[in-house]
């Protein structure tokens, strides 16, 4: 068996948090009612242990809203995960995938009988729309390109992703994939989807489309995710294997396997700046990597701290600022991309994991 994971209820007794967030039964079952107005660029923060989302402005970098997701009884959101966000037009939607346990120690596995959950919300109300139960635990809901579709994992040893419409929420395809997958990702252009199976170390690629499985591509042990880079190619990050695969999307081959030497959190491309940062959560730092032209490889260029158990990273739209969330250290690191300094660290929720920017 793979990674432990240890169960949500378990966690959350034993750190007190069922106490601290229910302070008041009204306020969670109103949670819909308190309706924000987050009309500024914004990093949205998901806190796995908090269940909650803060929000950041990043014009002033300061916390200025945070929306509550712990819900009561069988609206009981627990441990959510990942986010990814969909602008259409004057809404602006964001989904969350809501394993139910905590992944901090590891992004791999699912205990028996646990379900997950898809939480849809209006990202500028700040309000649920959707609180979507799935049979198996998930690990993240992806919108399609187009938005009209939430992709999700089932992470289980009878791999599966799920296909809704995102209009309706109505199950649409079932889609048979390698085995304990975990992130589900979309290529830069939209062409393909991407599963990775931690089970059996691969990546199935998928035709978004027809979602028809077009391969199955071996990559290192335990992989989590082909995070998109905007250059032609996707990046696996291989918790066991502690390596990046990088995967060239037009040929579906790897094309470089860079060597880490730690576990990996997350791998972000920035475009602008030419650069691969790899999260190091064990050792609370950032690796970064720069293009080589004379050698068409990626190459170690530095490594910088953050916080303890650094985990995603986010780039505004020109790539001059990141934002990492640092798990274990519930903070929020700013770092100028420029020079790699840190900016400040920002206090949010408990076990901050997903990130995701809106400009």
């Amino acid at each position: 068996m793979r990674t432990t994971i240890y169960m949500a209820v378990t966690a959350a007794i034993g750190l007190g948090i069922i106490t601290a967030m229910s302070c008041s039964k009204s306020k969670n079952d109103d949670m819909n009612m308190n309706e924000k107005n987050i009309d500024y660029p914004a990093a949205y923060v998901v806190n796995g242990q908090s269940s909650s989302i803060s929000v950041i402005n990043l014009t002033t970098n300061t916390i200025t809203d945070s929306i509550e997701l712990m819900g009561s009884g069988n609206n009981m959101v627990m441990w959510p995960h990942h986010i990814s966000l969909h602008n259409a037009g004057n809404v602006l939607h964001l989904a969350l995938g809501v394993p139910g346990m905590d992944l901090s120690k590891g992004h791999s596995g699912n205990m028996s009988g646990m379900k997950g959950k898809i939480l849809v919300l209006d990202g500028i109300k700040g309000i649920v729309q959707k609180n979507l139960e799935v049979p198996v635990a998930n690990h993240n809901a992806a919108f399609s390109p187009d938005g009209k579709e939430i992709w999700t994992s089932q992470m289980d040893m009878d791999g599966k992703v799920l296909v809704y419409d995102a209009a309706t929420y109505t199950l649409k395809n079932t889609i048979a994939v390698g085995m304990e997958p975990a992130e589900v990702t979309f290529s830069a252009d939209g062409s393909k989807a991407y599963v990775a199976n931690g089970g059996d170390n691969t990546v199935s690629v998928i035709n978004p489309a027809t979602k028809a499985v077009i391969a199955a591509i071996p990559v290192g042990e335990d992989p989590v995710g082909a995070w998109v880079g905007y250059d032609g190619k996707m990046y696996v990050d291989n918790e066991k294997g502690k390596s990046i695969s990088v995967l060239d999307v037009a040929t579906n081959t790897i094309v470089q396997i860079i060597p880490l030497g730690f576990m990996p959190g997350s791998t972000s491309h920035n475009a602008a700046a030419k650069e691969l940062w790899v999260t190091d959560p064990d050792n609370g730092k950032v690796h970064y990597w720069s293009w080589d032209n004379s050698v068409s490889q990626w190459m170690h260029g530095g490594v910088f701290n953050t916080a303890e158990g650094a985990h995603a990273v986010a780039f505004t739209k020109d790539g001059s600022i990141a934002y990492v969330t640092n798990q274990l250290a519930a903070s929020v690191s700013i770092i100028k991309v420029s020079d790699h300094s840190k900016i400040r660290d920002l206090v949010v929720g408990q076990k901050p994991n997903g990130i995701v920017i809106k400009q």
